[in-house]
């Protein structure tokens, strides 16, 4: 712990597994506090109970939340401010992924698929700045992926997702650093990371087997996103906005 995060309140969505619970154990290591959100009653309350070892109970609890709901986006921010106080820090991960090409991907799944991944986030970043503007440093990190930065014809509608928080989160930094709101907002691409997302995905097995074999030669660790979100999140990464953080052990480099 070097305390890189005194002081700040977070929100990470999908906190609950995975690079989320990894980015919400980082910041409490680096003396952040605050909330991990997920749909899963069962398992959000778990992962808190587990995330309270790092700085104990009253540093972190877990909101049942979905994040393409707006109303419970000002609920959140609203009863987060009121046990943390002001969000400093935004990490928009929850995020769903289903197989499909053009020719077979349905319309009740590409919807799906926007509605958290895209949608959720565009809600997030939109409450965010709201709720988050006019402080010193603030800082929203929206999870995309390198499927947000290259193609891969079995995963149409996540490509879509991924690529739209892309370009969406490169508008929303533009406005707040011309309009002096102090909010810092950029985008993490992960590539493929240890995480039950990419390890259980439905008929991408010999897909994930083949295109795992990374330039580093494995997989990366959920830490290895969660590192990169406590730079972002911290006053080291002050002149950092609207930018692409890759994270993918060469992947898309080749």
């Amino acid at each position: 712990m070097t305390d890189r995060l005194m002081g700040k309140v977070f929100i990470v969505t999908g906190g609950s597994k995975g690079i989320g619970f990894s980015t919400a154990k980082r910041f409490l290591e680096e003396g952040a506090k605050g909330i991990i959100t997920g749909r899963g009653v069962p398992a959000g309350e778990e992962a808190a109970e587990a995330l309270a070892k790092v700085a104990g109970a009253d540093h972190i609890s877990f909101v049942q939340h979905d994040s393409s709901d707006e109303q419970g986006w000002i609920d959140l921010f609203k009863n987060a401010e009121a046990q943390y106080g002001q969000i400093s820090i935004l990490v928009n991960n929850a995020g769903i992924a289903l197989n499909g090409n053009i020719e077979t991907v349905t319309f009740e799944d590409w919807r799906k698929i926007q509605a958290v991944n895209l949608d959720g986030v565009f809600l997030g970043t939109h409450y965010g700045v709201l709720n988050m503007k006019g402080q010193k440093d603030a800082s929203i990190i929206n999870m995309s992926s390198i499927e947000g930065l290259v193609g891969e014809p079995n995963l149409l509608a996540y490509n879509a997702s991924k690529g739209g928080v892309r370009l969406m989160t490169k508008s929303a930094a533009l406005h707040c650093a011309l309009n002096d709101l102090n909010v810092r907002i950029n985008t993490v691409h992960p590539g493929y990371i240890r995480t039950p997302m990419v390890e259980n995905a439905p008929g991408l097995a010999e897909y994930q087997a083949s295109r795992a074999q990374t330039p580093m030669g494995h997989l990366g660790d959920p830490d290895d996103i969660a590192n990169m979100c406590v730079f972002l999140g911290s006053e080291e990464a002050k002149f950092a906005t609207g930018a692409e953080f890759i994270v993918d052990g060469g992947y898309t480099a080749k």
